[in-house]
Parts: C-alpha cells; structure tokens; sequence
C-alpha cells in the first residue's frame, strides 16, 4: 500500500464512519417518529400478498411504467442504484489496492457486462429525469407544474449525486484500463475502455477516483440523514415498507373504493359506546392519524404526480394532494420533539407531559405543538379549511401516486373530527346533513314520493314483499327517485330491464339514502345510521339466500360503491353491479338488441366511482358501441374518447359531498370538463353516474351549448336504439340558458 492508498483509504473510511453514524440516528428519529402514530393491526395480514405486490411495484415499476418515459427512465436509475451499489462497495477495496475488486464476482465478465450497461442507461435515464423536471420547473412559463411545492434543490441535489457516482465508476474503471489492470474485455465494458484512452497510464488515479467516488456518495447519505424529511431521497427505502403495508395488497389500487372505518386506537368505532372523552373521532392532531399514515407522509417522493391529476388543483383551488401531505410531514417531524417528551393533548384537551418533561425543549418544537391542525394561515394553521373542503374524493391522487400514500383516508380522517366534533363545516352542507337525518335523503323530499317514478311506465314494477322471487334487488337510489333527470334514467333501467325479461325488484319507501354523502363529508355517525337500516333492510328482503344469490343493480356509483364496499364493515354482504355491467351483459348475451344506431358522435364520461374507485370501464363503453352501431353490432363506431378518460378521467366535481357545496374558488370543476367533452365534437356526452349527469348537464348550460349538446345517461343511449320509439320521452338534453 502506497502513501496515496493510505491517505485514501483512512479518508474513506472516516467519512463512511460519519455518514453511517448519522444514518443510524436518523432512521432511529424515523422510526421513532412513525411509531408515534395510532395503532393499525390491519396492516399485518395476509404477508404473502402483500410481499407479491411490493415486489410487483418496485422491480416490476408497475404503477411508475402508466407514465412511460419517465417510468422506464426511473427503473434503470432504480435498478442502477440497486445493482450499482455493489461498486460503491467495490471502491472501498480500490482506495486501499489500484488492483483492488470485489471478491467472488469480481473477475466475471457477466458482471462487467451486467454492470457497464446498468451504468449507461442510467446515466442516460437520470439526463433524461433532469430534463424533465428542468422542462416542468415551476418557474417555466405558462402552466402550472407539478413540481410546484416541491424542494427543487433536493431533487436536483438526488439526481446531481447519482450522476455523479455513475461517472466516477467510469473514471475509476478508465484509469484501471489505462494502468491495465481491467479485468474485462472490450466486449463486455465498451465504454470503459473507450475513457481508457484517453486518460493517463496513473495508477494512484484508480485509488484517487475511488475516493471521489466515495466521498460523493457518502456526502448524499449525510445530507439525507441530516434532512429526514427529504422524501426525494427516503423514499428508495421507505416505499418498500409503504407499499408492503398498503391498505388492501390484494386491489388493484389500494386505497380507492371503501374508506377506513373510523377507528380509535386501532378499533373500529361503535357510536352505541363511544365516548368523545374516551375514544377518538377522527383526526385533530397529527399524531393522531395512524402509523401507516405517519410513514405516508415520510415517503412522498415529491413527484406531483397526484397533484398534476387532482381536479382541485387544476380548477386553481388550493388544495394539492402532495402539498397537503408534505404540511403534515413537515409538522409531524417539527412536533416530534415535543410529543417524543411525553407531550401532547388528551381528548379532553389537557397538557399530558409535566412542565419538568418539557422544560428542556426547543421552542420551535413547542411553538409547532400549539398549531392547530385545522385553521386558516392567521390562525397559524397546519391544513387551511379551504384546503380540506376542496376535495372531492375522487381518488386520482390515490391512483397516480406511485409508493401508495392513501391521501383520501387521510382528508376524510381530517373531516370526521371537524364534522363530529367542532361542528365545522362549509354551512350549505348542513342542509343535506338535515335532511338525510329527518328526511332519509339529501333533498329533504317526501319518503312517500320515493316510487313516483314508476307512474305512466307501461308496466308493474314490483315491489319486494309483493312478488315471491326476483333476480335482482334494483337499488334505485335518492337520485333516481327524486332528481328528475335521475328519474329518466331509472325509467330507462327498469324499462330495459322489462324487455329482456330479467326479474327485478324495488324496495320502494323502504330504501332510504346509501349514506355515501354522510361518510364523504366526515359524518361517520350519519353514515352508521342509514347504513345500518339499509343493511337490515336488505338482509331482510334477501332472507334465506346465499351471497352469489343476493344481487343489486344501482345506477348510482356512489350507492354502488357504498353498498358493495363498505356494507361489509357493518355486516350486509351483497353482489352488487352497476347498471352498465348489467346492460352490457344482456346485450352480449342477446336478451337487448339495438336496431337504431345513434348518430352525431358520443363521448363518455367515467365517473370517478364507477372508473377509478371500482375499475369499471369496459362495460359502460361496450354498451355505448352497440348503440352507435345499432344493428352492424359491437364496435366502437362514433365513440369520441376525451383526453382524459378511463383511470385519468377527470372529475365532474360533485364527490365528496361537494354536490351540496358550492365552488367558490377558481374555475368550476364540471366547466373544465365540459369544456374538454364539447371539444371532441361529440353530440351526445353519455355518464353512468346522476352527479355526474347534474354536473355536466349544469356545465352544458352554463357555456350556452344546450341546443348542440346533449348529456344522457349510457342507459338511455341504449332504449333510444332498442326501442326507438321511446326515445324523445327520455331526452336529458339540458336547458338552454336564458
């Protein structure tokens, strides 16, 4: 060992002492931190699925390859950083030998191959990550980036560092070619032989290269470790863990469709006993969000991805699902001293630590601890009201995020305590809160008027109780049995449900709301209460038959959602399809047949709980394309896809409970969309969802379009080309403006 290798090697190795060190202390603080969290045993079953799916999405980049380029590009730095590190590890035996190798795959020429190549592409990759995030900088001109929010430095700083050390293995591999020490052939190093000639017969440079090598990759992880909130840089460890313990592994999206129950530590909340003293509602502390959500926040890689599809963002509302997570990460870790002292509030509000546990603390540290959660910027608060009440729930932040952060939990977690507990809540809504308490729908309508859509059918519609046997349980919802352009579509259903002679049955003023407004908004006791009496209702008209035999059909994807998915939580297991998937079977199979195809070109709108929640997108389409074609059969015909559509279908805005809120902020979400609708020149904009037919037909309106654009639910598009003669009774084009 030369006098070179000396210096290099204990230069080397005090560095790395450094760095591990601080590493340790801040995946202790993390760990800490994370474990401040409530309880959830949820997250520990079924490990077989849950490893399958973590390594689906990360060596498989799932989730990250639905953006293509940027998707293929992160693989190979992930990869990169993966296989790569072995060199990292491999410059320490360089720093003490010129000649120095990694024992046992060293001398493999597969290794160098694997390795040279890995290199390439990842430098390539990264040059291709910094041109993207420089080409959507927030600074750029025009458009709103999704890097908005995000801390520019630390991304820059990440892909400056890997493309730093990916050069250096390079150098390191140039000078051993120069001093001849290479150990594999032109063939399986190509690029490292070619920096070879060009660098100089120096042999300390391979020791020297190693260093620099070292020092730029043991700089990052002191960096990192000196900034446990960089999320840029965590996340490449913590999103194993995050998607390990992601709510449902075995879904397609986890997070979307049902909504945790409202749990207090660890446990499913049961109103009959709960006590506000005792049991927590919701979510009025950070710490009070669970575990898992706690490691949510610390994982954010700062992508934007959901912020760049979240249709509050983009209608200029100030809600950004990654700026409200990285509020709640940054508060966590600046609370944390605090509540790791032992303090912190019960639920009655009282100081739990003595002033001897918080006499040593930061102030900073105190100071944080007196934010409130909830509360505008003068108030000093963590997530402002506005923030909170512009979410629709429609879960494309959930969809696009690519390490599983489960943001609409997180929002509705939020509410619930606002809601239950401080009464605080946009005022319109408090309307439909009443009414679905005293009326049992969010209209306030009379129950007794609930069948009123059945008059001047030419047909029985039987009620359960009056006929012996029926198929299916069609679940009319408020909607349909209130909302008069709702009531048309449920004509259309029960009409076609009539011609191809499938047995059906209505609760009539049994049914009461699916309580889906109730739980969106946060009131979780509303929810309990409808959905408690549905379920016993239901479970009484399907008393005797087993699950596959208790069918639904609702035209409402959010009834569907809530009777499908979250019934279970309180005992009502049913079969539950929407309306489309029924329609497109019974065309499929024959039993509806279209004889007039429908002209003038169709567009469709997936509604947000029908598409993204629940993974419904062929069926409503396969309908639609028997209509256009009439009697040519199934095709796609005039169906115009909008730019945004399937799992990136933009929201009507209406989710959420904010169909009975009123946008006051930026553009109005149902404009954007219709405006994107009218765009692709189609006549007809076809929904499967009444929010989403309200939504649009307003919009329609709104821009004045009524007279050349018509909003009609898929199942209408259908009895229009089954039985043509019915179809100007069922028109929803919507009113001209006046």
């Amino acid at each position: 060992m030369g006098s070179v290798q000396i210096v290099t090697t204990i230069l080397a190795f005090a560095i790395t002492a450094v760095a591990v060190w601080l590493a340790v202390r801040a995946v202790m603080k993390m760990v800490a931190v994370i474990r401040l969290g409530q309880p959830d045993p949820t997250r520990f079953g079924d490990k077989g699925t849950r490893t399958k799916t973590m390594l689906a999405e990360t060596a498989g980049h799932t989730r990250m390859l639905r953006w293509s380029v940027v998707g293929a590009a992160h693989w190979f730095v992930m990869v990169g950083f993966v296989v790569l590190s072995l060199l990292v590890l491999e410059a320490y035996f360089e720093v003490v030998s010129p000649t120095g190798g990694l024992p046992l795959v060293g001398d493999w020429a597969l290794y160098g191959l694997v390795t040279e190549w890995l290199a390439i592409l990842g430098i390539v990759s990264i040059l291709v990550l910094i041109a993207i995030r420089l080409r959507n900088r927030p600074t750029r001109p025009g458009g709103k980036s999704r890097f908005t929010g995000s801390t520019m430095w630390q991304g820059y700083f990440v892909e400056g560092i890997i493309l730093a050390v990916l050069i250096m293995g390079f150098v390191i591999r140039g000078f051993k070619v120069a001093t001849d020490h290479f150990e594999y052939p032109v063939w399986a190093a190509p690029l490292s032989h070619a920096v070879g000639g060009v660098l100089p017969d120096w042999e300390a440079g391979v020791s020297v290269a190693a260093l620099i090598k070292i020092v730029i990759s043991m700089t990052w992880l002191i960096v990192i470790a000196l900034n446990v909130t960089m999320g840029v840089a965590w996340h490449r460890f913590l999103a194993f863990f995050n998607i390990f313990f992601k709510r449902d592994p075995g879904a397609n999206v986890s997070g979307l469709g049902a909504l945790r129950p409202m749990t207090s530590q660890g446990k499913p909340l049961d109103f009959e006993e709960a006590d506000p003293e005792k049991d927590q509602f919701g979510v009025a502390q950070v710490e009070q969000f669970t575990w898992k959500g706690l490691l949510d926040f610390s994982t954010c890689t700062e992508c934007g991805r959901c912020q760049s599809q979240c249709p509050a963002w983009n209608t200029a509302k100030p809600l950004s699902p990654k700026l409200l997570v990285l509020s709640l990460r940054d508060h966590a870790y600046a609370k944390a001293p605090y509540l790791l002292a032992g303090g912190g509030k019960d639920l009655t509000g009282e100081e739990k630590a003595t002033a001897a546990q918080l006499a040593h603390l930061d102030v900073l540290a105190l100071a944080e601890a007196e934010r409130p959660l909830i509360g505008t910027a003068e108030e000093g608060g963590i997530i402002d009201p506005d923030v909170l009440w512009s979410c629709t729930t429609c879960g494309a932040c959930v969809e696009q995020c690519p390490v599983d952060i489960e943001h609409v939990d997180h929002i509705v977690d939020m509410r619930r305590y606002q809601v239950l507990i401080e009464s605080s809540f946009p005022s319109e809504a408090g309307v439909m809160l009443r009414n679905l308490e005293n009326k049992g729908n969010p209209w306030g309508a009379p129950q007794n008027t609930r069948e009123d859509w059945t008059k001047g059918l030419d047909f029985e519609v039987p009620r359960v109780g009056e006929v012996d046997d029926f198929e299916y349980l069609f679940w009319v919802g408020c909607a349909g049995a209130f909302e008069d352009r709702a009531k048309k579509t449920t004509r259309a259903v029960a009409t076609l449900l009539n011609e191809a002679g499938v047995s059906f049955a209505i609760l009539g003023e049994g049914e009461t709301c699916s309580g889906d407004p109730a739980r969106r908004i946060g009131n979780e006791f509303v929810f309990q209460m409808l959905a408690q009496q549905n379920v016993e209702t239901l479970n009484e008209a399907f008393e005797g038959r087993e699950k596959s035999k208790r069918k639904i059909v609702a035209t409402c994807p959010h009834c569907f959602n809530t009777l499908g998915n979250e019934y279970g939580q309180l005992g009502g297991e049913f079969e539950v399809v929407h309306h489309t998937q029924l329609l497109a079977h019974l065309v499929a199979t024959g039993k509806l047949t279209p004889v007039q195809p429908v002209d003038g070109g169709v567009t469709y709108h997936d509604p947000c709980y029908l598409g993204r929640h629940n993974r419904i997108f062929a069926p409503p389409r396969e309908v639609l394309g028997s209509a256009i074609a009439g009697e040519a059969g199934p095709g796609d015909g005039g169906l115009i896809e909008m730019p945004r559509n399937s799992e990136r279908s933009f929201c009507c805005g209406a989710g959420g409970a904010r169909m009975w809120m009123e946008e006051k902020i930026g553009k109005r979400i149902n404009v954007d969309r219709v405006e994107e609708a009218i765009s692709t020149g189609a006549k007809t904009v076809a929904v499967g969802c009444p929010f989403c037919s309200t939504m649009l037909n307003d919009g329609v309106n709104g821009k004045g379009a009524g007279e050349e654009v018509e909003v009609v639910d898929v199942a209408s598009v259908l009895l229009r080309s089954v039985k043509p003669e019915q179809a100007p009774g069922d028109t929803e084009r919507a009113p001209v403006a006046g």
